[in-house]
């Protein structure tokens, strides 16, 4: 076995510097598509490779229009129930359930259960921009869902594209 210092001289360093923080350290950030967003890691700390947003107390309704992006989308369940229409087909998920939309697959959600919560990456971080353009800092935000400005923010970043409505019947 190695000493430590013998690997870490072997080991190619990214020019990455470590992240190590607490979830009262997210940034928040209110989602004009509705939810609150905290920012786990964005793609700057992780050099483009991806971001992370954990999606906090999503309600009962809040749903997506049908849309795709540049980059994959991965959603984790953490609590609660969604509905995910997935390229055509539609599918129950609940805690512990996973999605993974490759980048350009036509997909939606639909939050089922009285509320959610749920862990999204994207890989790569490229969608970022989207997101941030997309929501506001959560302090003095007046929480109002506007999906005019979802999609606007969309079109200027080129970070998500509707292709449809809502696939959803309530």
């Amino acid at each position: 076995m190695k000493p430590l210092e013998a690997v870490m001289s072997e080991t190619t360093h990214t020019g990455i510097s470590p992240v190590v923080r607490n979830a009262v350290d997210y940034e928040q950030r209110w989602f004009f598509g509705g939810g609150v967003h905290t920012w786990a890691l964005s793609a700057e700390e992780t050099g483009g490779a991806f971001f992370l947003v954990d999606d906090v107390d999503l309600e009962q309704g809040k749903t997506t229009p049908l849309h795709i992006h540049p980059a994959v989308e991965t959603m984790y369940v953490v609590a609660g129930a969604i509905r995910v229409h997935m390229d055509g087909a539609v599918h129950e998920l609940s805690a512990g359930g996973v999605s993974m939309a490759p980048a350009g697959v036509p997909h939606a959600f639909l939050v089922t259960s009285p509320r959610a919560r749920l862990l999204t990456l994207h890989t790569p971080g490229s969608c970022e921009a989207f997101y941030r353009a997309a929501s506001e800092p959560c302090e003095g935000s007046t929480r109002e869902v506007d999906f005019g400005r979802v999609v606007a923010a969309g079109a200027s970043t080129g970070g998500m594209i509707v292709v449809g409505p809502p696939p959803f019947s309530t």
